[in-house]
């Protein structure tokens, strides 16, 4: 079993700039990709970002170029640096890992381990 535990959410104003943090324990040699995850009210939750044990990442168009996700192998932590955030950047954002090597990075049904996730908020 691998537990992932999210920090880093708040609110902050369009234009502005946030970190989020996954740390992940346990199991966590059997992890392949981890990725990040978000889901705003009435919203499927969609793929924002993955990186893979080899350090290979994967966007989602919508953050390209404002988001990078970086990972501290030493410290099992996976990083979301968000800038230039817009409103429609505001959800709920999850922390997931797969133990194998997913077909498609950005889909949620490819990872078996999630955490509780942590509000983002981008006010106008």
């Amino acid at each position: 079993q691998v537990q992932l535990v999210e920090s880093g959410g708040g609110s902050v104003q369009a234009g502005g700039s946030l970190r989020l943090s996954c740390a992940a324990f346990g199991y966590t040699y059997s992890t392949n990709c981890m990725g990040w995850f978000r889901q705003a009210p009435g919203k499927e939750r969609e793929g924002v970002a993955a990186i893979y044990d080899v350090g290979t990442t994967v966007y989602a168009d919508s953050v390209k170029g404002r988001f990078t996700i970086s990972q501290d192998n030493a410290k099992n932590t996976v990083y979301l640096q968000m800038n230039s955030l817009k409103p429609e950047d505001t959800a709920m954002y999850y922390c997931a890992a797969s133990s194998i090597r997913p077909g498609n990075e950005l889909v949620r049904y490819e990872y078996n381990f999630w955490g509780q996730g942590t509000q983002v908020t981008v006010s106008s």
